[in-house]
């Protein structure tokens, strides 16, 4: 390998250019304009405001924008006061949504009402109202407020019992954390309104997870049994409740029937009674007659024989006779 030979005489030969003094001016007014300008300018995001502190005592607020400070004498704190926050309890993600690795059973692991033990996850999402109560009212407000949330999520995991909170109980803890906790902030002036509690995930310990999950597998079969006997009751007792209504509609018409007709027969039978009583000879003949009139059509074929009359055998066509008698009733002999 050749080793590099430096040509020292060519070095010397190089010449390095001479400013001007003019130039030598100008770049020393340009970097003398870059250092004030980065001390006295700031900029503040469009979801910020620049909290202005001067000797360390509030000043101004400062909106959105390039804004002027005095070097040295003001400082200036940017508060988010536009942007949602949230402060997560049981987990950690990152950036991207990706759950970070970590121990954060502390936080999470709770005592329900009935004693027994459920890991809770949840987020906390607010905005900060007041910036300047924010930064000077509270010491740590970020801290104290994760304290506060700790605090109000384990009494309402305390107050009810682990079937409430593992299922139907999440949505009315998520409410009440919620307005606790605003009203926790409001007294102690932090300056923050929360605007959203979510639970994300209960579960018992990981060590009873499989006997809590035979659990709800039996709660869900019996949950399945008591609907599929409501839906049969609800298809046969209207059925036999309809029917027995219509049996004892059937009855008490049937029976007013029979009581209507006896009473008509009853009324009938003292008409005639009466009628019977003013004129006897008319009235046994007419009834007689109704009675003859009624009986007759049903008799079929008819045969008048005088009482005088020795033999009727080459009279009579028996056989038409049969016949007629039969068609009458309805082909029975």
């Amino acid at each position: 390998m050749k080793e590099a030979v430096i040509n020292i005489s060519r070095l010397t030969r190089l010449r390095i250019p001479r400013l001007s003094r003019q130039w030598i001016i100008r770049l020393t007014a340009a970097a003398l304009v870059l250092l004030v300008g980065s001390l006295v300018l700031y900029q503040v995001g469009p979801d910020e405001v620049g909290v202005v502190l001067r000797f360390g005592r509030f000043a101004r607020t400062g909106a959105p924008g390039l804004r002027m400070q005095f070097p040295f004498i003001e400082t200036v704190t940017k508060v988010p006061v536009q942007r949602q926050l949230r402060q997560q309890f049981g987990f950690r993600t990152d950036s991207n949504g990706v759950r970070a690795k970590g121990d954060f059973g502390v936080e999470s692991t709770m005592l329900t009402g009935d004693l027994n033990v459920v890991v809770v996850e949840w987020i906390v999402q607010y905005r900060i109202t007041d910036p300047y109560v924010y930064l000077f009212k509270v010491r740590a407000a970020d801290s104290l407020f994760s304290d506060m949330s700790e605090a109000v999520m384990r009494q309402a995991v305390g107050d009810r019992t682990v079937t409430e909170v593992v299922t139907v109980g999440r949505p009315d803890i998520e409410a009440t954390v919620q307005k606790e906790l605003q009203e926790m902030v409001d007294q102690y002036q932090m300056g923050l309104r929360v605007q959203q509690v979510v639970l994300q995930d209960v579960n018992p310990p990981p060590p009873v997870k499989p006997s809590w999950d035979q659990v709800n597998q039996a709660q869900q079969q019996r949950d399945r049994l008591i609907s599929e006997a409501r839906t049969d009751y609800n298809k046969i007792i209207p059925l036999a409740r309809g029917q027995a209504e219509q049996a004892l509609l059937s009855a008490e018409g049937y029976a007013l029937e029979r009581v209507n007709r006896a009473s008509g027969d009853a009324s009938r039978f003292d008409q005639q009674l009466d009628a019977y009583r003013k004129a006897p000879d008319v009235t046994r003949r007419r009834l007689y007659l109704e009675t003859m009139n009624r009986v007759l059509p049903k008799v079929g074929g008819k045969v008048i024989v005088d009482k005088d009359a020795k033999s009727i055998v080459p009279l009579l066509p028996l056989d038409r006779l049969t016949q007629g008698i039969a068609a009458s009733r309805g082909g029975r002999p």
